[in-house]
Formats: C-alpha cells, sequence, structure tokens
C-alpha cells in the first residue's frame, strides 16, 4: 500500500542546506542579532568581537557580512587615530592626552549609533571609516 500524496495546498519540504538568502531581502531577527553584536562587541573586544562575527557569518549571509566589514573597517580606523593620538601624546608631551579622549567619544557614539540600526536591519555605514576589507 503507498502512501497518500500531500494535498495539493501544502507548501514543499525546504531543503535541509539551502543556499543563503538573495542579497536584497528584509535580514531575518538572526541576521539583524549577529550584525548588533558585530558592532557592539567592539566596544569592549575592539577588532576581536566583529572579525568572529565577520568569519562565522560571512558565507551565510549577506547582511552580517556587510555589516561586519563596516565595523571591522571602523575599528581599524579607529585603531590608527589611537595610535595617532599616542603618538601625538609621546611627542608634545601630553598634549594628544584629549585627542586620545576625542577618540575614545567618537568610537562609543558611532558604535553605538552603528548597534541601533544594525538591530533595525538598516545597513549603516560610519561616516568616516578606511575601507580596507571590502
Amino acid at each position: 500500500m503507498t502512501p497518500d500524496p500531500p494535498p495539493a495546498d501544502t507548501p514543499p519540504t525546504p531543503p535541509l542546506h539551502s543556499a543563503p538568502p538573495a542579497d536584497g531581502g528584509e535580514p531575518t531577527s538572526d541576521e539583524r542579532t549577529m550584525a548588533m553584536l558585530a558592532h557592539l562587541l567592539a566596544i569592549f573586544t575592539w577588532f576581536i568581537g566583529p572579525l568572529v562575527i565577520w568569519l562565522i557569518k560571512k558565507d551565510t549571509s549577506a547582511f552580517v557580512d556587510d555589516q561586519g566589514k563596516e565595523a571591522l573597517n571602523f575599528q581599524i580606523t579607529i585603531g590608527i587615530a589611537y595610535l595617532a593620538a599616542g603618538a601625538l601624546t609621546c611627542v608634545t608631551l601630553g598634549i594628544g592626552s584629549p585627542l586620545t579622549m576625542a577618540v575614545y567619544a567618537v568610537n562609543l557614539v558611532f558604535t553605538i549609533l552603528a548597534t541601533v540600526e544594525a538591530n533595525k536591519g538598516v545597513r549603516y555605514r560610519y561616516p568616516f571609516a578606511l575601507r580596507l576589507i571590502s
């Protein structure tokens, strides 16, 4: 005896390992969360958190790939700014210290803005960042 075929109005079962969604659709809740974490972890781990998130999800989510690269590029830019501020502090015997605090404040503000926008599903672009990872 053969099993009855499913009714015509039943949707087909999706494959277990499907291709990642096309880049144009709305990001899923999981994608938004991972992109948000890529930005948020940068506050606590500098570039390590965004790098880990990006390496894990870059092949499965276009949204996380984009936001992970954006977070990494901005944190690399911030690292260069910290180096410049530190060098200025050493050369000028402390005048670069306020610059270091300004770099910290800029990093904190823009990273929080990026975190909020990524959580909404918006592809956030930092106002200035070296695009070293493309």
